[in-house]
């Protein structure tokens, strides 16, 4: 597998760190992590982040401690979880998706914050800068949010007699009416419909997917958000259940038998977040440390998948992937 790098990487991530970062205090330092995520949904995110700080020289229970908050896809328990995390005097917080960054944000201008985030930070608030975030927060974008076009691009290019598309989206997340005016641009470009189906909560998978598997087009693709990754696998069993061909945004829904992903690889993004951590612990400011995009992204496909669904993958694709998962 040929793994994609992101640009301005922790360069040196090996080497020694600044000498003017301070000395590590004797006190075991508390980091908080916040997502709104369930346990089970944010494992990869938690072992990526722990790599990180790994590589930074960190480790729990050796000589760090993380207290955990995890809002289980209810966005509206973020800010509590935030304020708990402040009052619990973390030394700094990870935030995993723009929802949780902005309740981190609101939540303290002085405890430093580390974030993922599919968005645009800029757009949302959470730095004035890309190079120069000036606060108390940085972190990495992996930009998946912008991808849909591309994403639309690739399907198409897999499934060339598909007319029109279904694409699900959470209607509750921050960016929908973005990302849906994108896609459906993009779409009148290549002269295709598409055909939008909601589901804000796990009850309202199995309808919205059926009713994409009803459509002439039988193809699918996902809209980036944090309760789709959560619910990955369910959402996968589904589409193989109605025999529907589906896009995604990430690389752990092929890996869970999805048929195709296309997007930055988000564990190298939530590790580069656990080397930040670390740098921060050892005395740099997040105001000082840009905040990261990626330069390349990934294309994965699981053969196995596409020959259960009746699918041929042009070679084109076959030859693009950075994976194939046979």
């Amino acid at each position: 597998m040929q793994r994609r790098q992101f640009i301005k990487s922790v360069a040196g991530a090996a080497l020694a760190w600044p000498r003017a970062a301070t000395a590590q205090p004797s006190a075991t330092p508390v980091i908080g992590f916040l997502t709104s995520n369930s346990r089970a949904g944010a494992a990869p995110y938690i072992r990526a982040v722990a790599s990180g700080l790994a590589e930074a020289g960190y480790s729990e229970p050796g000589n760090l401690k993380i207290e955990y908050r995890f809002a289980d896809d209810d966005m509206d328990r973020l800010p509590a979880l935030a304020k708990e995390l402040v009052e619990r005097k973390v030394s700094v917080i990870v935030s995993s998706a723009i929802a949780a960054s902005r309740a981190a944000k609101a939540a303290t201008s002085t405890i430093p914050v580390v974030f993922a985030t599919a968005n645009d930070p800029i757009k949302f608030g959470l730095v004035t800068s890309l190079n120069q975030p000036g606060g108390n927060m940085t972190g990495v974008t992996y930009l998946s949010a912008q991808l849909g076009e591309k994403r639309l691009e690739l399907l198409h290019e897999l499934l060339p007699a598909a007319s029109a598309i279904a694409a699900l989206v959470n209607p509750n997340n921050l960016n929908a009416d973005r990302n849906l005016q994108n896609l459906h641009g993009a779409a009148l470009n290549m002269g295709l419909h598409v055909d939008v189906l909601k589901a804000s909560n796990e009850a309202e998978l199995e309808p919205a997917i059926s009713k994409a598997a009803s459509v002439p087009s039988r193809a699918l693709v996902l809209l980036n958000d944090p309760l789709f990754f959560d619910l990955r696998d369910g959402i996968v069993k589904l589409a193989a259940r109605h025999a529907i061909p589906a896009m995604y945004s990430a690389r752990e829904f092929v890996e869970a038998g999805g048929l195709v992903s296309y997007g930055a690889n988000q564990s190298d993004a939530y590790r580069l977040v656990g080397i930040y951590v670390g740098r921060i612990l050892k005395g740099e400011k997040p105001a000082d440390l840009p905040v990261q995009q990626p330069t390349r992204f990934e294309l994965v496909i699981n053969l196995k998948t596409a020959k259960a669904l009746g699918i041929t993958i042009p070679q084109t694709l076959l030859v693009a992937a950075d994976e194939v998962i046979e």
